[in-house]
């Protein structure tokens, strides 16, 4: 139990410079807290021998800011990765029916809106959309049944827009 004593006096006497620390290298409060958290159960962990080290602050500190360094670079990464998987593809504009089914799809219930999405759009069969979510198949084809009647309520609707103007009953 005395572990657990002296680390916890050793967290309430550092965790604030620690923080402190971080937070002015990496310039974000929110990261740099995640940061030392990391940091400091990693030290938990490894008190016993920490506890032995001459300066057990300047160890937690330097995890703490090479763990938010390896979450930015693994950020960055991400992001330069997918920049480079979408530079070469182009996207087509969402025209006004595209809008307005999205727009109608989220105006039913959410259960009717997965299926039909699973559908309609990634083109799975009843029976696949039965093995991915573990529903019957009675009631997908109701919920598929109920969602178009739905989807077709709304899409009939005057808030439907034609042309990028807004549809008005004269």
């Amino acid at each position: 139990m005395r572990d657990a004593e002296d680390f916890d006096s050793f967290y309430a006497l550092s965790s604030r410079r620690v923080l402190a620390h971080v937070a002015m290298m990496v310039g974000s409060r929110a990261e740099a807290e995640d940061a030392v958290a990391e940091a400091y159960l990693r030290a938990w962990n490894r008190w016993h021998k920490i506890s032995k080290y001459e300066n057990p602050e300047a160890w937690v500190r330097q995890v703490a800011y090479r763990q938010a360094v390896s979450t930015w670079r693994k950020a960055v990464n991400r992001i330069q990765a997918h920049w480079r998987e979408t530079t070469d593809q182009t996207v087509d504009e969402l025209g006004p029916d595209h809008v307005a089914i999205v727009a109608a799809l989220r105006k039913i219930p959410a259960d009717q809106r997965r299926v039909i999405v699973l559908h309609h759009v990634a083109g799975l069969t009843v029976a696949e959309i039965h093995s991915e979510l573990g529903i019957p198949a009675g009631t997908i084809t109701t919920w598929l049944a109920r969602g178009r009647r739905a989807l077709a309520a709304h899409l009939n609707d005057s808030d439907t827009f034609e042309m990028g103007q807004e549809r008005r009953d004269v």
